[in-house]
């Protein structure tokens, strides 16, 4: 498998989770990982700030700059993709990786809360990839890769959380539009989404979830860290589901990557 190895990946919301999953893997590669995250001091309930996040990525064999950014607001934006350009010389790929989610009904849903997921989720993911395709179109492989759903419109998927729902659509609808639109620049534009329900911190977002359910956020790293090494120009507009993309590259051991090996896994949100 292609390597990327010297490569700049930019990724929001990598201080734990999955965002962290997929820059250790991108750094056991050699790459240079850009940390762009909210939490610079400990938080009382969730693990890990973009410091310690930056260490772990040192440790596993890549370059690491942690930047402070709430991807809600362009200037902070503007100023950690600055940055990670200053610092690195350019940026090869974008993870669109920060998500926010309540999983609740129209009436349960406080505006505040709404804002937030489409602050975060559409325009978030809107924002940054706008700050990076100046920088992408400069690389010899560029990608995004937005950790979005397929759009799937069926009622059940909007009915006990309209507003969650819309917003990740959004970030699925950026897939859709900017891989159509980037062609000609070869910005490989994709969505990558987990088969099972992944065991993070947001698990605690979704009520009655058995952790044992669920896999390790390193399959969703891996997949991720398969489709960024493709070729851009071949491999663009389309919605990636983890466990399928791990065995387009020959993987036939998923158990791996389960917490109970052999355990009964939960579908996630958005598959049938």
């Amino acid at each position: 498998m292609p390597s990327l190895n010297g490569k700049t990946v930019f990724i929001t919301g990598a201080s734990r989770g999955i965002g962290l999953a997929i820059g250790l893997r991108c750094a056991r590669d050699g790459a240079n990982v850009v940390i762009a995250a909210k939490t610079t001091d400990p938080h009382p309930k969730l693990p890990g700030t973009i410091h310690t996040a930056a260490a772990e990525v040192e440790d596993a064999g890549g370059k690491a700059l942690a930047v402070e950014a709430d991807i809600r607001f362009e200037d902070q934006i503007e100023a950690a993709v600055t940055k990670a350009v200053e610092h690195f010389g350019g940026i090869d790929a974008l993870v669109n990786n920060a998500s926010a989610i309540s999983l609740t009904r129209t009436l349960d849903t406080p505006m505040k809360r709404f804002d937030l997921m489409f602050g975060v989720n559409v325009r978030g993911t809107f924002a940054t990839s706008q700050a990076c395709i100046p920088h992408l179109k400069k690389s010899e492989n560029p990608h995004i890769l937005n950790l979005a759903p397929p759009l799937n419109m069926s009622p059940r998927w909007f009915k006990d959380h309209c507003a969650y729902t819309m917003a990740k659509y959004g970030m699925s609808m950026c897939v859709l539009g900017m891989a159509e639109e980037l062609k000609a620049d070869r910005i490989a534009v994709n969505a990558l989404w987990p088969r099972t329900v992944i065991l993070t911190a947001a698990l605690a977002m979704i009520p009655g979830v058995d952790p044992a359910a669920c896999r390790k956020p390193e399959i969703v790293a891996d997949a991720a860290h398969a489709i960024l090494s493709r070729d851009s120009k071949s491999c663009s507009g389309h919605f990636f589901i983890d466990e399928e993309v791990l065995k387009e590259e020959g993987a036939s051991d998923l158990d791996q990557y389960a917490v109970k090996p052999d355990g009964k896994l939960l579908t996630d949100l958005f598959l049938e």
